[in-house]
């Protein structure tokens, strides 16, 4: 796997241009991963599973093609619950931050 440079780090922390902002079904916006790290851990169950089930995986694909993270957007994938979700972005956000 190759590595990930700090600027690529850093970037996958920043906050997405306005017009990549992610949307939620109950009207929240996410900008960064620190935003989809907080709305994971208060939203609801029927809303994650909205955006995320066996037809589609939005917040896989909007971490993979606006964030750029593609471990995460992997780890997104296998993830079959919000807690589970949570979970694999705090574990690369405390990564993420440790190595900037």
């Amino acid at each position: 796997m190759p590595q990930v440079t700090k600027w690529e780090m850093q970037r996958f922390l920043d906050n997405v241009p306005e017009e990549y902002i992610f949307r939620c079904c109950d009207g929240r916006s996410i900008r960064n991963l620190k935003g989809l790290r907080d709305t994971l851990a208060d939203m609801a169950d029927n809303v994650f599973a909205y955006h995320s089930n066996q037809d589609k995986s939005d917040f896989s694909n909007w971490v993979r093609d606006i964030i750029g993270d593609k471990k995460l957007a992997r780890d997104l994938n296998k993830a079959k619950s919000r807690p589970q979700a949570l979970a694999s972005v705090e574990r690369r956000l405390a990564f993420l931050e440790s190595k900037i």
